[in-house]
């Protein structure tokens, strides 16, 4: 249906004489990134210059080209211009909130400074348009990992090339709302960039075209800090060693590095969404057990394990839930509404290793509420209905007021 409508609206714009085609390839090996190869084949594209990329569920806005051509046009060492997006069901339940406030911050801090300090900051995938000859002379779209555009974005930079993220110039898009279809995007999002840097780290380490510094950057940085570390720090200090301090009494984690140094810095990460911030707490949670999962994608990524190249289209509601939830709530004014969701099995919503350490955690809880000095089990037992209620699959059910 969504592709009839697609050729019928090219056809029409076409009958006024715009150059204008509906093409699809006819299977998908290589997934995103061999469409794009593919599409770069078209005998039309050597009279190209640019190449704007936009997903399926993005909707930008008719001055899109308007306003990104600019800064490639004007000066030629910008191989990329990406566009910020804007999420038009962010309020459509917790789960969606809290997406929100981990993408604002993506966006807000790490691409934005970024981009004003000419430092490396990788592609997104979608709402962007890049200079041809740069995809090309970077060796083109690649399908050795899940993250192409991640993959494009680095081999590109080692070559000199730079990018420029735009801020006021945004793109509405869609969050996925049922956890079922988040997980499976965030295993992809950790996963693919640990396996890409199994297998490029060698390959930025010997190359000569750019700075020592830079190489640093990346490597680290990018790369070791925010896409492998950081998942792995925050599961193993939160929901390891802090539980097992407690069964262990010989070791002390002292209180600043237990809670002022973390909570200031969930602050901070708060600073892009500061409508949410009164959810922050249940984001710390909820962040807490997602790292759990992440930390296993990453590690099935750097070890090249069963899933590392697997890839499942994100599902997206659309906007009919959207609208039946506003429509429900003028109704009848309740703080919490709760809607239907698309029926699952009951055993497809059952994930065992997030209520494995839901059991584990409230095991270390109740003997700190016995035998303990710190208090913990106060943290302990909220993380505990946290993992329990990731583990029964029913995250984001409920809509904030």
């Amino acid at each position: 249906m969504l592709q009839q409508m697609v050729e019928m609206e090219c056809q029409r714009w076409a009958s006024k004489g715009i150059n204008i085609r509906y093409q699809i390839r006819e299977n998908r090996t290589g997934y995103k990134a061999g469409a794009l190869k593919e599409g770069l084949k078209r005998s039309y594209v050597k009279h190209c210059e640019y190449v704007a990329i936009i997903d399926a569920d993005f909707r930008p806005e008719p001055d899109f080209l308007r306003r990104a051509i600019p800064f490639l046009v004007n000066n030629p060492n910008i191989a990329l211009v990406q566009a910020r997006w804007r999420f038009v069901n962010a309020d459509e339940c917790l789960l969606t909130r809290m997406q929100e406030m981990s993408l604002d911050y993506h966006f807000t801090v790490e691409q934005e400074v970024g981009s004003s300090t000419h430092a490396f900051f990788g592609f997104n995938g979608t709402a962007g348009v890049w200079r041809i000859a740069a995809i090309n002379e970077a060796g083109g779209w690649k399908d050795r990992t899940t993250v192409e555009d991640m993959d494009l974005a680095v081999r590109a930079s080692l070559r000199g090339w730079k990018f420029v993220y735009l801020g006021d110039l945004q793109v509405k898009s869609e969050l996925p709302s049922t956890f079922k279809a988040f997980r499976f995007q965030q295993h992809r999002w950790s996963c693919g960039p640990a396996n890409l840097f199994r297998k490029m780290v060698m390959e930025i380490v010997r190359n000569k075209k750019v700075k020592f510094w830079k190489k640093v950057y990346v490597i680290y940085s990018f790369f070791f800090v925010r896409k492998i570390i950081a998942h792995m720090v925050t599961f193993l200090f939160y929901c390891v060693v802090l539980p097992l301090t407690i069964l262990v009494p010989e070791v002390h984690v002292p209180i600043w590095g237990a809670v002022y140094i973390p909570s200031i810095i969930t602050i901070l990460n708060s600073v892009g969404t500061p409508r949410s911030i009164h959810l922050l707490f249940y984001w710390i949670l909820f962040e807490n057990v997602m790292s759990m999962h992440r930390t296993k994608a990453t590690l099935i990524g750097l070890l090249e394990a069963g899933r590392v190249n697997e890839w499942v289209v994100t599902e997206k509601l659309g906007d009919a839930l959207k609208n039946k939830a506003a429509a429900d709530a003028a109704n009848k004014k309740t703080p919490f509404k709760l809607f239907k969701k698309p029926r699952f099995k009951f055993g497809d919503r059952l994930h065992l290793l997030e209520l494995g350490f839901g059991v584990f955690l409230f095991l270390c809880g109740c003997y700190d509420f016995v035998h303990g000095k710190n208090n913990y089990f106060v943290y302990l037992f909220l993380q505990t209905i946290t993992f329990l209620i990731c583990g029964f699959g029913y995250v984001g059910t409920i809509i904030p007021s």
